[in-house]
């Protein structure tokens, strides 16, 4: 691909700052489009079994508005067909307004040769039967999720229905103690949305727009890995997408940028809050490297002895930097920061402060440091955090 010529030139801070703010973490929150808005915004928010303080896509939204209540974000996401949930950078919710745009994955998904799992004959027949009459349900519920407690070890009732959503005739309308909750898409999508109309090529564009607006300012890898799309797809629709060809100090890649994301300098309150690893500010590894100097990893599939940091070792943003990481725990009522890092004594209040807000969030009254990677600092920490909490 030939890449135009730069319509601007970014330095590095002002391309990291541009990304806050597409992010939502820049400027005052809107809090009167609440959750959804913060869907909206981001187009994308990534789901992930792993619960310390709270799931990811809970975790996301209050890293942007604060301490928005747990059953407010569910209800946001669930009620009256707002959303959907479908595989996109991961397995992500999505704004129902993007159900069009992923035709291009649902048609891949029902022309793809070859499964993992074999498909017993019927059994998708009679799992779409039986969601028609019956339906929402659980995998539980329609016969069984698993043949035995192998995770992988699905049923045939799992893996037909798991099929169909995938191509698209069966939607996840809820998470139910974790578990996907299945509908018709002829019931659970609205009318205006429910089509595969769209062909491939309108689909990317529209992917690639978003991803754009969403990152503020991204390479070709950037752009393309928020819906998890290939670098030969960004290049065929990126001339149409409506972004900007910009140079970034310091990148070494061409990037694109939203035009809007250009017209202002970023100005504006910085949050300072705990990031889940999965939130799509930071969940392209290269990509918080480059506009941050951090180096992070998740750690929690990773043998415990090996860890560096913890099993779910949460980032620190403040100031528009990230300052450091915790590992949190729960005890009852108390937050447990088993392991924290700090990049100098500088960090100390910011830590303090998103662990005291995270506190109050999960319903903690009280905080208690275990390790910190200088302990000359956990005492300042230790007191930093009383004084917040008292």
């Amino acid at each position: 691909m030939t890449t135009p010529r730069p319509t601007a030139d970014l330095s590095a801070d002002e391309a990291r700052r541009i990304a806050l703010r597409a992010q939502g973490f820049l400027g005052a929150p809107d809090r009167r489009s609440g959750v959804r808005g913060v869907l909206r915004h981001l187009g994308a928010i990534q789901l992930d079994t792993i619960s310390v303080l709270a799931r990811s896509h809970e975790l996301v939204p209050y890293a942007r508005l604060g301490a928005v209540g747990r059953k407010t974000v569910e209800d946001a996401y669930w009620r009256d067909t707002h959303s959907f949930e479908y595989w996109s950078h991961a397995a992500c919710i999505l704004p129902i307004e993007e159900w069009p745009h992923f035709a291009f994955r649902r048609r891949a998904y029902r022309n793809r040769p070859h499964w993992n799992h074999e498909l017993p004959d019927g059994v998708y027949d009679q799992v779409i039967k039986q969601l028609r009459s019956e339906g929402p349900l659980t995998a539980t519920e329609l016969g069984g999720a698993k043949k035995t407690n192998d995770w992988w070890d699905w049923s045939g009732t799992k893996v037909a229905v798991e099929r169909a959503l995938m191509y698209g005739e069966v939607v996840c309308v809820e998470r139910r103690g974790w578990k996907r909750v299945y509908d018709l898409a002829e019931r659970a999508i609205p009318e205006q949305h429910l089509h595969d109309e769209l062909d491939d090529t309108e689909c990317l564009r529209r992917l690639v727009a978003l991803a754009g607006r969403s990152l503020g300012v991204g390479t070709r890898a950037d752009i393309a890995d928020y819906h998890r799309l290939k670098g030969e797809q960004f290049d065929a629709v990126i001339a149409d997408s409506g972004l900007v060809p910009v140079s970034v100090e310091g990148w070494g890649k061409p990037a694109w940028a939203d035009p809007a994301a250009l017209e202002t300098p970023p100005r504006g309150r910085h949050r300072t809050t705990l990031l889940s690893p999965f939130d799509s500010l930071i969940w392209e590894r290269a990509r918080t490297e480059r506009i941050f100097g951090f180096t992070h990893r998740l750690e929690a599939y990773v043998p415990k002895q090996k860890r560096i940091h913890g099993y779910f070792a949460m980032p620190v943003l403040a100031g528009g930097r990230l300052v450091g990481r915790v590992d949190p725990a729960r005890e009852g009522r108390t937050l447990v920061a088993k392991q924290v890092t700090l990049d100098g004594p500088k960090a100390v209040p910011a830590v303090a402060q998103a662990l005291a807000e995270a506190a109050t969030w999960v319903d903690c009254t009280d905080v208690r440091v275990e390790r910190v990677d200088v302990p000359d600092l956990r005492e300042p920490l230790a007191k930093e955090l009383a004084g917040l909490l008292s």
